[in-house]
């Protein structure tokens, strides 16, 4: 059974601008090396936290994240959980293919983070908002060939 350590007052970030978004990298690079997350696997998730604040900035202007630990057995790893109060996004299975964008980005952002991580999770309600979860565990790094670019 996984378990979750409850976030604490520190480890929710407000997303306001983009020095908001370096600090939540630096915050899962730092949780990541706290959980022995293989480096490649910290980076991963760097990556994937930094499409996912930017998004809340472009489309919701503003929002928050969580980080948190798990533990499941010998396992551990980090959640992140991304959330905005923006408009939401209509059709999530349309946002996920590479290439949609509502914006003036490449439309990588949503699918790409989803590649990058072990576990990935997003809630939509339109005009009420966006939540993303993110987990990346500490055991084998899955290189995700068998995963479309």
């Amino acid at each position: 059974m996984t378990e979750h350590r409850t976030p604490g007052p520190g480890d929710r970030l407000a997303i306001r601008d983009d020095s908001d978004v370096a600090v939540a990298r630096r915050r899962v690079r730092e949780l990541g090396a706290q959980e022995a997350l293989p480096p490649p696997k910290i980076a991963a998730l760097e990556t994937a936290i930094t499409e996912i604040a930017r998004n809340i900035l472009v489309h919701a202007g503003k929002g928050d994240i969580s980080f948190g630990t798990l533990t499941d057995g010998g396992r551990r790893g980090v959640a992140v959980l991304a959330r905005d109060w923006g408009p939401g996004i209509a059709d999530v299975a349309q946002a996920m293919q590479d290439g949609y964008s509502t914006g003036d980005g490449l439309g990588l952002g949503l699918a790409g983070a989803r590649r990058l991580v072990d576990e990935f999770e997003i809630d939509s309600v339109v005009g009420a908002g966006v939540t993303v979860t993110l987990k990346q565990w500490n055991d084998a790094i899955d290189w995700g060939w068998d995963k479309p670019l």
